[in-house]
């Protein structure tokens, strides 16, 4: 399997386990949401400690790129980070019309950087590390 198609596959994960908690927010069900929710940042994170530990420090070393695109996607990671913290928060008050527009900010946010990732990062990975070798040391940090 190729890291563009394993990551990628992550990233579909984690859109839909995103739209079950905003499904659970919307019918007022902040018990299922706040469980739906606990599972999309839990596999979000674990997707990002993937990239953070395992596929941008082999891409880095490989390519000898480091100002690049892992530096980019690190920072839009600790965007993200921050904008899950808020979510949480929002639940955790009950407030519908905070956790839809936080949400929605995330997910504008994620979508731009899985494209990014998806379009240019993922295929250089592909071009210049041995891709079946990767996806087997992602999948050993846990699947999303």
């Amino acid at each position: 399997m190729l890291i563009a198609q394993y990551m990628t596959e992550e990233h579909r994960k984690c859109d839909q386990f995103y739209a079950d908690a905003e499904q659970a927010v919307l019918k007022g069900d902040w018990d299922k949401a706040r469980e739906l929710f606990k599972k999309f940042k839990e596999k979000t994170l674990l997707h990002f400690k993937k990239e953070e530990e395992v596929l941008f420090p082999e891409f880095e070393q490989k390519t000898g790129i480091v100002m690049g695109p892992t530096q980019v996607m690190r920072h839009e990671h600790n965007q993200a980070r921050d904008l899950l913290e808020k979510l949480e928060k929002a639940l955790g008050e009950r407030n519908r019309e905070e956790f839809l527009s936080t949400g929605e900010s995330l997910m504008i946010l994620l979508q731009q950087h899985n494209m990014k990732e998806e379009q240019i990062l993922y295929p250089m990975s592909d071009q210049n590390l041995p891709s079946e070798e990767m996806v087997e040391k992602l999948s050993e940090l846990g699947e999303v």
